[in-house]
């Protein structure tokens, strides 16, 4: 069945108060969506961040961000007034997300909403925490302590709470029970604000498309508390971390430093650690996009205290074992694989074994250098195309950056006269391909420029800030898309 969606984090919608949220503006972005003929909403990861802001690298694999909770919901419940929300800086500028300013005046907001709220006499707040013991008691005391540590990584405590010394838990819990609360507290919020919003879009037809990274973080909750399934020595210092090998893009390769996994232990155990992850991820999502997904058949292992990955080298990964495992304990959920990048045979077997579909990226069709898999005329119906990901510029930008060559090889393709039309000539070509479904980031919609990217890989400080303004999402603009959805056989017909 074919079908069409959006692209925006959550961190994009425009909410009050610095960054998007489940706020009211994300269920009107939803009634947009609906309007629009679409039937998917995906967004990045919804882990708290930390260093550098990546929805990536977040300090717990289950978790939710704090940012994303709904400050005007916490009004009504009588837990803020709103006067504390508006005598908070935030920021000021409606387009782009000010963490250093968030991160210091959201916590301070969400604490005031903690002592207020009498949480520990709310029966759903105790059965949540009952429901979701396998991992948030470990995070919620992992970010106390670390609190106590100025922020520090684990790696950097004292050493008997450091290695999880029994009498260390019991003295820390005891010690700092109230933040340990605080922090489960700040969960459930996430939790049923977050539920209540997909349960919304789920009504209206809109499915959520949700992301889940290969690797989780040194500096988080899993590592810290599960040690045994990472590649860690006696100190649990890592042996190698993750990354990429140098490529067209990036001359040293991509060094991105989080632990690799010790799939031997995670056979032994039938894999029960990812198939909790995975499980908890169908709670969040509807659908599920596994990043980097040709890990699983070889992942990069590059020298801990490398500071390139140049020297890295190609370990077996589980293959399809794990995906096998996964189909039995769970049945067969719906996932996108995320394939991009340089391929060897045994991913692209792997991948048609799963039966998953992989990605097509429009931008990357056009290299005059060589004929590539990304034009749509060598699609086949089981994938997903997109004109571009967080990870692109936008078509705008990309385009206005092009080559020579290569532009002249996009104008003769797809027939471009006018520049002007360049994001709807794009659209159009990923509506109208054979790819079962298609994901557009709103800023093409929006026809934005580079100032419009999400992320800039291996770069820091002015990635995952941009947000939509007020009012960007028109009628109109909904109008134009719900007719192509329609004119591209990708409209549902609850919503004819």
């Amino acid at each position: 069945m074919r079908k069409c969606g959006v692209l925006l984090p959550v961190s994009g919608i425009p909410s009050k108060y610095g960054i998007g949220s489940f706020s009211k503006e994300a269920y009107a972005f939803v009634d947009f969506l609906k309007k629009a003929g679409q039937s998917y909403w995906q967004i990045l990861p919804l882990g708290p961040t930390g260093y550098g802001d990546s929805p990536y690298q977040s300090f717990s694999t289950f978790a939710g961000n704090p940012y994303y909770i709904d400050l005007e919901e916490l009004i009504r419940k009588g837990y803020l007034t709103k006067e504390d929300c508006e005598n908070s800086d935030f920021g000021d500028d409606p387009r782009y997300v000010d963490y250093e300013k968030i991160y210091q005046s959201r916590f301070e907001l969400l604490k005031k909403a903690y002592k207020n709220s009498d949480i520990e006499r709310n029966p759903s707040f105790l059965d949540f925490v009952q429901k979701n013991e396998f991992w948030i008691h470990d995070y919620a005391l992992y970010m106390a302590v670390k609190g106590v540590f100025g922020g520090k990584s684990w790696i950097e405590w004292d050493e008997d709470i450091r290695t999880r010394k029994p009498e260390a838990l019991a003295r820390y819990q005891e010690k700092y029970c109230d933040e340990v609360k605080f922090y489960q507290f700040v969960q459930y919020l996430f939790s049923e604000q977050w539920q209540s919003l997909k349960c919304y879009a789920n009504k209206n037809g809109v499915q959520i498309i949700g992301d889940i990274p290969i690797y989780v973080a040194f500096d988080s909750a899993d590592t810290w508390s599960h040690t045994e399934l990472f590649q860690l020595d006696e100190k649990r210092v890592p042996t190698a971390v993750a990354g990429c090998p140098p490529d067209a893009f990036s001359k040293t390769g991509q060094l991105w430093g989080n632990p690799l996994y010790k799939w031997e232990y995670h056979k032994i155990t039938g894999y029960e650690w990812w198939m909790k992850r995975i499980t908890y991820c169908y709670q969040l999502y509807d659908v599920v996009r596994i990043d980097h997904f040709r890990g699983f058949d070889e992942y990069y292992s590059i020298p801990y205290g490398d500071s390139t990955a140049e020297f890295g080298h190609w370990e077996k990964g589980p293959g399809y074992d794990i995906f096998r495992v996964m189909k039995e304990k769970l049945g067969d959920k719906p996932v996108i694989a995320e394939d991009l990048g340089f391929l060897t045979q045994s991913v692209i077997d792997l991948v048609k074994e799963t039966g998953y579909p992989g990605m097509k990226i429009l931008q990357f069709a056009f290299d005059s250098r060589e004929e590539s898999d990304y034009f749509p005329h060598n699609y086949t119906k089981n994938c997903v195309v997109y004109t571009g990901t967080h990870d692109n510029n936008t078509i705008v930008g990309w385009f206005d950056e092009l080559d020579r060559q290569d532009k002249k090889l996009a104008k003769e393709y797809l027939d471009i006269r006018d520049e002007e039309d360049i994001p709807w000539i794009f659209i159009r070509a990923a509506l109208a391909s054979v790819a079962d479904t298609a994901v557009i980031p709103i800023q093409d919609y929006l026809g934005i420029g580079t100032e419009g990217r999400i992320n800039t890989p291996s770069t820091l400080g002015d990635n995952w800030k941009w947000r939509l303004k007020e009012g960007e999402c028109t009628d109109c603009l909904a109008e134009k898309m719900n007719k192509l959805s329609k004119l591209y056989g990708r409209k549902q017909s609850y919503l004819l």
